[in-house]
């Protein structure tokens, strides 16, 4: 379990912490989302940023147009094949670090074009690395919210340091669609788990 960012060690007029965690909390608390919208998951984004859910209140209000200056993608809806490659170029042109929220049924899995839509992608994983997976058809702006929330906390989990020239993993477990997983090694990316059986 990490310490909060402040660890209860209080002076007068002053407030000890360590670099890490301050940088961390800086992080989490000025997530800019690209405005990325591909289908009709982009109206129920739009809705978590508008006055009623208000996604400002999360430091996320502030949607780039430029991938250069947005450090989280928010894919909302239907990622076709001829898309796919836009999305990779886009992923690639964001700074690090960077987070990907991938919102809708569709976006995840396919959704109700999984069978028969020879022209969607099986999941927008298998174009760029998803964070956290966010599903419904469409998500209400509420789950759109968890789900930033759920970046937060991997954000505030990240380690700056290295131990033996290479990155210590995060302290938090990586959120993943099937609930948490431990974060896992290098394996080699799966391509016959999209061929349609019977």
């Amino acid at each position: 379990m990490t310490k909060p960012w402040i660890e209860g060690r209080f002076e007068e007029n002053v407030i000890t912490t360590t670099i890490e965690q301050g940088i961390n909390w800086a992080r989490q608390s000025s997530l800019w989302p690209m405005t990325f919208g591909l289908a009709c998951c982009a109206i129920e984004m739009m809705a978590s940023g508008a006055s009623r859910y208000d996604i400002d209140r999360f430091g996320a209000g502030a949607f780039r147009a430029t991938p250069r200056q947005a450090d989280l993608m928010i894919v909302a809806g239907t990622v076709t094949y001829k898309m796919a490659s836009r999305v990779r170029r886009l992923y690639n042109q964001m700074p690090n670090p960077k987070y990907v929220i991938a919102m809708g049924a569709c976006t995840v899995g396919g959704g109700p074009y999984f069978k028969y839509g020879y022209h969607v992608v099986k999941g927008v994983d298998l174009v760029v690395p998803v964070d956290v997976y966010v599903p419904g058809c469409p998500p209400r702006p509420e789950s759109l919210l968890e789900g930033l929330m759920r970046i937060q906390d991997k954000v505030k989990g990240q380690k700056i340091t290295k131990r033996n020239g290479t990155r210590i993993s995060d302290e938090l477990p990586v959120p993943h669609h099937s609930g948490y997983a431990e974060p896992g090694t290098e394996i080699d990316p799966l391509f016959d788990h999209q061929k349609i059986t019977g």
